[in-house]
């Protein structure tokens, strides 16, 4: 599942994801499904030649059931499909980038019983002042839907429970539970939600935080999350490292921090 993070901020955007891929495949000679976690997929995503933007992705980590492959791998292939010498608007780039996976998807024969593959868009548009974060779903909603339009803040999604509690006050999934198991009205539902869900938030003004501040902020979801995940039952689908990338409208992507190809680790 993974936890992936756009941050829209006053000074810019910041994307972070983890690392970890989690496969789940037939025990040999059995009927026992098994887990098996691989934690070096890089899941922040840059382009070639299009700078002014770039992507996280959550969810389903890889695309096909006989011969998985990361969105990460497939962007060889995207990138042949962009302009060289045309800027695209985060929206266009977004919206290329969903219709690129949806025929990925299909041509992968994708199990149809598998989580959605999920990308976080973020960038900024020629000559505007303030970055956009735009949200792609593979397979149903390919289309981008932007997130935060009017203000700044932070849009996570994956294994978001932890993060959730961190900053909302309570998991993510409650008021799905209470929907369910709750009998209240339209208005009461409202109201709910506007006195009682939106007091528990912890009060971080993200219209004030300097970039450094938001990519400490990101980075600190989720290595919460993957520490938090060695206690907890369940898929631990967030570990390995943390990547992250800061997109600003005078500087464009810049890689903040990402892990390296190395060789022998035995004597370190």
């Amino acid at each position: 599942m993974s936890l992936g993070i756009a941050f829209k901020g006053p000074e810019g955007i910041v994307l972070a994801a983890d690392s970890r891929v989690t496969l789940t495949g037939q025990a040999p000679g059995s009927n026992l499904l098994v887990q098996a976690h691989y934690d070096n997929a890089t899941k922040l995503l840059k382009v070639k030649d299009h700078d002014n933007v770039g992507a996280v992705t959550y969810g389903l980590g890889a695309l096909g059931g006989r011969q998985p492959r990361t969105a990460h791998s497939y962007l060889p292939e995207f990138e042949t499909e962009l302009p060289t010498e045309m800027r695209l608007s985060v929206e266009e780039f977004a919206g290329r980038l969903g219709d690129f996976f949806r025929r990925r998807w299909s041509e992968a024969n994708t199990p149809p019983e598998a989580d959605a593959m999920v990308f976080l868009v973020g960038g900024f548009d020629e000559g505007e002042a303030y970055g956009r974060v735009f949200e792609v779903s593979i397979p149903n909603s390919p289309e981008p839907v932007e997130k935060s339009a009017d203000e700044f803040g932070i849009t996570f999604g994956g294994q978001n429970e932890i993060a959730g509690r961190l900053l909302g006050g309570y998991d993510p999934r409650l008021q799905a539970l209470m929907a369910a198991n709750v009998h209240l009205n339209a208005a009461q539902s409202a109201n709910f939600r506007q006195k009682v869900l939106q007091d528990l938030a912890m009060p971080i003004p993200y219209q004030f935080l300097p970039l450094q501040d938001c990519v400490d902020l990101a980075i600190f979801l989720i290595q919460t999350t993957a520490t938090l995940q060695r206690w907890t039952t369940g898929v631990r689908g967030v570990g390995g490292a943390v990547d992250v990338a800061t997109i600003t409208r005078t500087d464009g992507f810049r890689a903040i921090q990402e892990k390296r190809i190395v060789g022998d680790r035995s004597g370190l």
